[in-house]
């Protein structure tokens, strides 16, 4: 009979914090990653990996190892053979008590079956499993949108269907209606506003991937293309890869950062690797004279001239890969040409002169990984059809405790990448940095973490009519002395450059922004948790205009009825002076997601969060939040606006699994 090991008092609520932390930069960005990367984690943790069979890319999916973590737990695998329990990681090199706390959840222990390599079709029915998950938003109150432009409903709704058997093969549909939308009706004679299908084949035979359907696809360091999800300026020294490495499936509603066709990973042979993908999709855009004239990506479809940009814009995508990987040293090559279906032409002001334009485009790079002794290097180079980008970093670990990195990136100004995402202050072109981390556990019960980023943009940019400078620091103190209760203490400073408003760019001046957050958190049994957070932050133009925000946060959450009820509140304060002062207040969400929303002015926010597991087939989840500010008597402008000073809503989910 195979044995299970599992553990309970794990860290996971640890990596929640710090996708968290990295929701507020989606928040900033207006990027969904967060969403993908908390579906990924959630699933493997309810069919975790078998320690014992675990493989290289299984292991690279958890954002929170390094390459010399991975590759000491494969040798420890290969030399001892397999593991009786899950604390025997504490017996491999490189592998600290804070690790261990965070693989368990994403662990199991089972012997050994030998497996056909194709699965029987009556076994994949058998034990496969499905799951279907629905939610409904609706909101009391009503925008200024509803009254002539919206063409549908202000609820929101969508429905996804998965399935999955073992870790061989996915499949799901999505569908999702955004509020104004409308179902069923006018341009969604069909239903949803959005449809997305993927079906997922994984390890038959010498097929290591196979997708068909919607996809995301990320190699090397992201230079040429990653549209799946980096865990980027976080405080962690070794956490910054993206997870979705090679080819995988698309989860999310998130309706623009996936290809949608087919893509594959063949293995020829132990050391070689071969992947190529082709994708063809519509695209919200602007054309004006048989030209591209703009490219929307908000998904959004509420009003007659959000749906004449619908579906107006083809752009067809091929690619592939090829990557060398043995032991302890990796290369790999990527490739990749796209064109539009129609010239893309978009009005190019001074400080966007060199953003790409025209038709077809391509994009090249080589990439490496190399482990010695106690140093890891990374890195990838790319050309494009204009420019060139480059990415290295060096991870040293003298100590399970100690994890030093430095990096150093190289976006030309003219550096054409549509699909690139990696280590950035503000995105794959027109950058120029070094960025040193240090994470340092030695000292009882602290866990220090410090970096700094030198940065500066060779071209102008928005709001900065000169080549600019800048940098960024971060200081992180985490006391843990016991499970029941830590705190954390986060200071973060940030110097740019910016144009003085009112005079066209003929004057500059440097603007200060220091943000602190205090955060206590106290757990005294697994049932009852407790977070107080305290954010502020000064935003200075020059000597005279400096501009100030605070909030204040008490979360509580219980779980009762033998763990099937879980109760979850949160109220805050915030007050700011102005909209560079602003303050961001996440908050769990619904399933996979954060609500993290940023709040100008003065006013109070509390939401409720009530989950139900009626039994092991079915999940209920509800929850209502409210905002009340006290120095306005409207929210919002033009459609959105809303006439009073408060804003209220319920979200509820429904969750079925057979």
């Amino acid at each position: 009979m195979p044995l299970a090991v599992r553990a309970q008092n794990t860290r996971y609520p640890e990596l929640v914090e710090v996708l968290e932390e990295l929701s507020v930069t989606d928040s900033e960005k207006g990027t969904s990653f967060t969403e993908e990367a908390l579906m990924e984690l959630s699933e493997r943790m309810e069919q975790p990996f078998n320690v014992n069979t675990v493989t290289r890319e299984q292991l690279e999916s958890l954002p929170f190892l390094t390459a010399g973590q991975i590759e000491n737990i494969l040798a420890y695998l290969y030399i001892h053979g397999e593991m009786k329990t899950l604390y025997e990681f504490q017996l491999i090199d490189g592998i600290d008590r804070r690790t261990i706390e965070y693989l368990i959840p994403f662990f199991c222990v089972l012997e050994v079956e030998k497996k056909p390599s194709i699965p029987r079709i009556e076994e994949v029915v058998k034990y496969g499993k499905h799951e279907l998950l629905t939610r409904l938003d609706i909101p009391f109150y009503r925008r200024k949108g509803y009254e002539y432009t919206y063409l549908g409903t202000p609820n929101y709704h969508s429905l996804r269907y998965s399935f999955r058997y073992r870790d061989n093969l996915y499949a799901g549909l999505t569908g999702e209606k955004d509020s104004g939308e409308p179902f069923g009706a006018l341009h969604n004679r069909k239903g949803y506003d959005s449809y997305s299908f993927h079906l997922l084949v994984k390890n038959i035979g010498c097929i290591k991937t196979l997708a068909v359907g919607d996809y995301r696809v990320g190699f090397g360091q992201g230079l040429v293309v990653n549209t799946g999800f980096m865990l980027g300026k976080v405080a962690s020294a070794s956490a910054f890869r993206y997870l979705s490495n090679g080819i995988n499936r698309h989860t999310s509603t998130d309706e623009t950062s996936y290809f949608r066709g087919v893509a594959a990973t063949v293995a020829l042979g132990k050391p070689w690797e071969v992947s190529a993908f082709y994708s063809h999709r519509l695209l919200d855009g602007k054309e004006s004279e048989g030209v591209i004239t703009s490219i929307d990506k908000t998904g959004l479809h509420r009003s007659e001239a959000e749906v004449k940009k619908k579906h107006t814009v083809a752009l067809q995508v091929m690619g592939g890969n090829i990557t060398y990987g043995k032991e302890q040293f990796r290369v790999g090559v990527t490739g990749l040409y796209y064109d539009f279906s129609k010239p893309y032409e978009p009005e190019l002001r001074t400080y966007s002169k060199y953003n790409l334009h025209g038709r077809t485009f391509y994009n090249i790079g080589a990439d490496y990984q190399y482990r010695w002794c106690k140093f890891t290097l990374q890195g990838e180079v790319a050309i494009g059809k204009k420019g060139f980008a480059a990415l290295n970093r060096v991870l040293y670990s003298p100590l399970q405790t100690v994890q030093l990195m430095l990096l150093h990136r190289y976006y030309a100004h003219d550096y054409w990448a549509m699909f690139a995402r990696s280590f950035a202050e503000s995105g794959m072109q027109n950058e120029n940095g070094w960025y040193v981390a240090g994470e340092i556990r030695s000292v009882p019960y602290w866990t220090f973490f410090v970096s700094v980023d030198l940065f500066s943009f060779p071209w102008w940019k928005y709001r900065i009519s000169k080549p600019s400078q800048g940098m960024e620091g971060v200081f992180k103190a985490v006391f843990s002395p016991a499970k029941k209760w830590n705190f954390t203490v986060d200071y973060r400073y940030q110097r740019k450059e910016r144009d003085v408003t009112g005079t066209g760019g003929k004057e500059i001046m440097p603007v200060y922004h220091h943000k602190l957050r205090y955060r206590f958190n106290y757990q005294p049994n697994s049932s009852f948790t407790l977070r107080t957070t305290l954010d502020a932050n000064t935003f200075q133009h020059n000597e005279e205009s400096t501009s100030y925000g605070y909030q204040l946060t008490q979360a509580a959450s219980y779980r009762f009825l033998r763990s099937k009820m879980e109760g979850a509140l949160q109220g805050s304060y915030f007050h700011t002076d102005d909209y560079d002062a602003r303050v961001y207040i996440p908050e769990r969400g619904l399933l996979h997601s954060f609500y993290t929303p940023s709040f100008q002015g003065e006013g109070v926010r509390f939401s409720f969060r009530l989950r139900y597991d009626i039994n092991a087939r079915w999940m209920v989840l509800g929850k209502y939040g409210q905002t009340i500010y006290f120095d306005r008597d409207k929210i919002g402008s033009g459609n959105d606006l809303i006439r009073g000073n408060k804003k209220a809503d319920v979200q509820l989910q429904l969750r079925f699994k057979f």
